[in-house]
């Protein structure tokens, strides 16, 4: 598995970074995690990869206006021993736990786990259901990009040509806030066959999201609406797994069938509202 040739530069700020872009054609790399095999199987061929890893103001975690703010370097390691992130978002300190082995934590990015959009990742069903915003710069400028409008299809999001991610603002939940991750994982590559994320919120709201479902993560609006000015309790957790996955079409490959993993995502939807009960 040999990629084909191009070029490679490295870049300093996100303006030279989509400048370069606009100019060679190229590719950003962060961590290189899902990049790397794509290039090794001739699945991207890019003119140029363009490293932003002396971006050092990407890779920051910080509060700002009610939210926060996660640097699109910010590795899966990062997010998960970062205090803020502890106090406010265990299910992302689980779920970016659960990422690869130590290596890929340690050099994966959360930015490139949303830019690439694998329908197993799971940052996707993570930034979805804390109703997260993604920020992007490009060209034309700044704009952000709702989590809810960011995933489009298998390997495709809302992202345009030369735009980067820059950040992802998770807005800081009110006390009372209960959230959890649960994924069935594939032993080899630990993606998610079936990954569930849940934000349980004081006024009897719920954000329920899956991925490994579907061909990209999804917020089941069925499932949230059965719960909607509920306690979670046996009955509407019940209600809420019987209203789930409607009108979804579910993925079916060698990991799983369409009926295994629709009774997976029941399952692990049980799980994750059990443990925010």
């Amino acid at each position: 598995m040999v990629p084909v040739s191009f070029g490679y530069k490295k870049v300093k700020s996100v303006e030279e970074a989509i400048s370069e872009m606009a100019s060679s054609g190229g590719t950003i790399l962060a961590g290189g995690h899902s990049l790397i095999p794509a290039l090794k199987l001739r699945l991207s061929q890019p003119s140029e990869l363009i490293d932003i890893n002396g971006i050092e103001s990407l890779k920051s975690i910080r509060e700002q206006n009610g939210a926060i703010v996660i640097g699109s370097r910010a590795t899966h390691a990062q997010v998960a021993g970062d205090a803020l992130i502890q106090k406010y978002f265990p299910m992302m300190v689980t779920g970016a736990s659960l990422i690869g082995d130590r290596q890929v934590r340690n050099y994966g990015t959360i930015g490139g786990s949303l830019a690439h959009a694998d329908p197993a990742a799971d940052w996707p069903a993570m930034v979805l259901a804390s109703d997260s915003t993604i920020e992007v710069h490009g060209t034309a400028g700044s704009r952000l990009i709702h989590s809810s409008n960011f995933f489009k299809g298998l390997f495709h999001t809302d992202l345009q040509e030369n735009e980067i991610i820059t950040a992802i603002h998770v807005p800081i939940p009110p006390a009372g806030t209960k959230s959890s991750y649960q994924k069935f994982i594939q032993p080899a590559s630990r993606f998610a066959i079936v990954g569930c994320a849940v934000e349980s919120l004081p006024d009897k709201k719920v954000r329920i999201a899956f991925t490994g479902v579907s061909d990209y993560a999804f917020r089941d609006q069925g499932a949230e609406a059965a719960l909607e000015g509920n306690n979670i309790d046996d009955q509407s957790i019940d209600n809420a797994v019987n209203a789930a996955l409607k009108g979804v079409r579910i993925a079916s490959d060698h990991y799983a069938s369409v009926e295994y993993r629709t009774h997976l995502a029941q399952v692990y939807l049980r799980k994750a509202l059990v443990a925010v009960k």
